[in-house]
Formats: C-alpha cells, sequence, structure tokens
C-alpha cells in the first residue's frame, strides 16, 4: 500500500513539474522571440538568457529544486570561457542556466528541436549538431568559433550526452578540448550534484524535490597548448572534476 501511495505521489509530482516547465515556457517564449528578432549575435544571447533564467526560476522554486551554486566566481563577464560540465539528468538544463552568471550558448542535440514550444525556444539559444552527420559536426565547430571570437561563452558536456554509467563521469569526447586548443579559450570546469538522484534518466517515476549543487572550479589554461597537448588537457579537466565531485560528497 505505501508502495502505491509513493508511485501515485511521483506520477502526481512529475505531471506537476512538467506543467510547471510548460508553463513557464510559454511565459517566457514570446520575450525571447521578440529578443531573437530585435538584436542580433551576443547582445541577444544575453538578453535571451535574462527570461531563461526567469523561466528556470520559476521552475526551481515551484518544483522544490532549490539550487545551491559553490566554488570560484567568473567575475570577468566580458572574457568568454568554454564551460564543461556532467550531464545525468533533466535538471541539468535548469542548474546550468541559473548558475552561470552570464550568457553561455551551448552545443545541443537537433533531435531537442522537435519538441513542442521548447524546441523553439531550444534552437535559438544552441549551436545545433547531429552528430551522425559529419557535415553538421564540421559547421557546429566553425558557429562555436564564431561566437567565441565575439566574446561568446559556451557550454559543452563532454560525455555527450547524459551519463548511462555507475560512475561519476563518462568518457569524454575531444571536441571541447580542441576548440579550446585552437582558440586559446580557457576551460572552466563545473559539476552538478544531486540532480541524478531526485530526477534519474533511467526511471523518471522516482522523482523528488531536493536540494541541486553546482560546483565551479578555477578555469584551466591553455595558453600556448598544441594540438598535440589535448590527451593531457582532457586528462587534467576530466581529474579536476572528478575531484569537485569525491570532494564534495
Amino acid at each position: 500500500m505505501i508502495r502505491i501511495f509513493k508511485n501515485a505521489s511521483a506520477i502526481l509530482f512529475l505531471i506537476y513539474s512538467l506543467m510547471v516547465f510548460i508553463a513557464a515556457m510559454i511565459l517566457v517564449f514570446p520575450f525571447i522571440l521578440i529578443s531573437s528578432i530585435l538584436f542580433k549575435e551576443k547582445q541577444a544571447q544575453d538578453i535571451i538568457f535574462l527570461f531563461l533564467k526567469l523561466w528556470a526560476w520559476i521552475f526551481s522554486i515551484a518544483c522544490f529544486f532549490p539550487i545551491k551554486i559553490r566554488g570560484y566566481k567568473h567575475k570577468n563577464q566580458d572574457k568568454a570561457y568554454i564551460y564543461v560540465c556532467n550531464h545525468n539528468s533533466y535538471l541539468d538544463a535548469i542548474t546550468v542556466v541559473i548558475s552561470i552568471s552570464g550568457s553561455v550558448k551551448p552545443l545541443g542535440k537537433i533531435e531537442m528541436v522537435k519538441t513542442p514550444i521548447f524546441g523553439m525556444i531550444y534552437k535559438r539559444i544552441v549551436v545545433l549538431i547531429d552528430r551522425k552527420n559529419k557535415e553538421s559536426r564540421a559547421r557546429s565547430v566553425e558557429e562555436l568559433k564564431i561566437d567565441l571570437a565575439r566574446g561568446q561563452s559556451i557550454l559543452i558536456f563532454p560525455e555527450g550526452t547524459m551519463n548511462k554509467t555507475e560512475a561519476n563521469l563518462s568518457d569524454f569526447y575531444d571536441g571541447a578540448f580542441r576548440l579550446a586548443i585552437e582558440t586559446q579559450t580557457d576551460i572552466a570546469p563545473m559539476v552538478i550534484l544531486n540532480a541524478r538522484n531526485l530526477l534519474p534518466r533511467a526511471n523518471p517515476l522516482s522523482v523528488k524535490p531536493g536540494l541541486i549543487t553546482c560546483i565551479f572550479d578555477e578555469p584551466v589554461s591553455v595558453a600556448g597548448l598544441q594540438a598535440e597537448d589535448l590527451e593531457d588537457l582532457k586528462a587534467k579537466v576530466r581529474k579536476r572534476m572528478e575531484n569537485l565531485m569525491k570532494n564534495s560528497i
């Protein structure tokens, strides 16, 4: 009987959270659309990100997912960073938007464009990539380079997709680190804790409210690094992120 009650409560909370998610998205969508029309490039992203923060805060407060931010403060908002973050829950998007103080342009899967309402916003704020298409991958890299040159910070999940393993981090792809070296842009490691426990990707009926923590580390300089340093850079950033996660348990 207790198990049935818990499952029913989880289903109701999941439905409620989804309704809040959609309602908040509908609320900010007109402003995001107008901003994307009236403004261009980084200025548009900066303004759009303010409305995204409103959406994320509404969801966070109304659905009882408070966000605690710890660690290094990226005070120089005029400097572009390549943020790299672990990815293991649908709550990561909310956490990232709230936690990063300036605007950021994520690299995102093209499949998400098909999502009603959210997809219309999604395609205006991310650099789209079809990982199965070589031309799409090359085009997305060039777009990211242009954004970095404009002073726009970007976000890449180095695991590529949600972590399906039991480990804290799955294997990293080279993309973020190669881009950092080629553009000489510092990497800003960050980790999200407890999101997977609150909303597991594999079992959304285990959803429950609770605290999510986002921790930033100091930027990793890539000054003077070349292509042959890629593996060392990737290992260094991964170690930083693993330490953030282990030391916070």
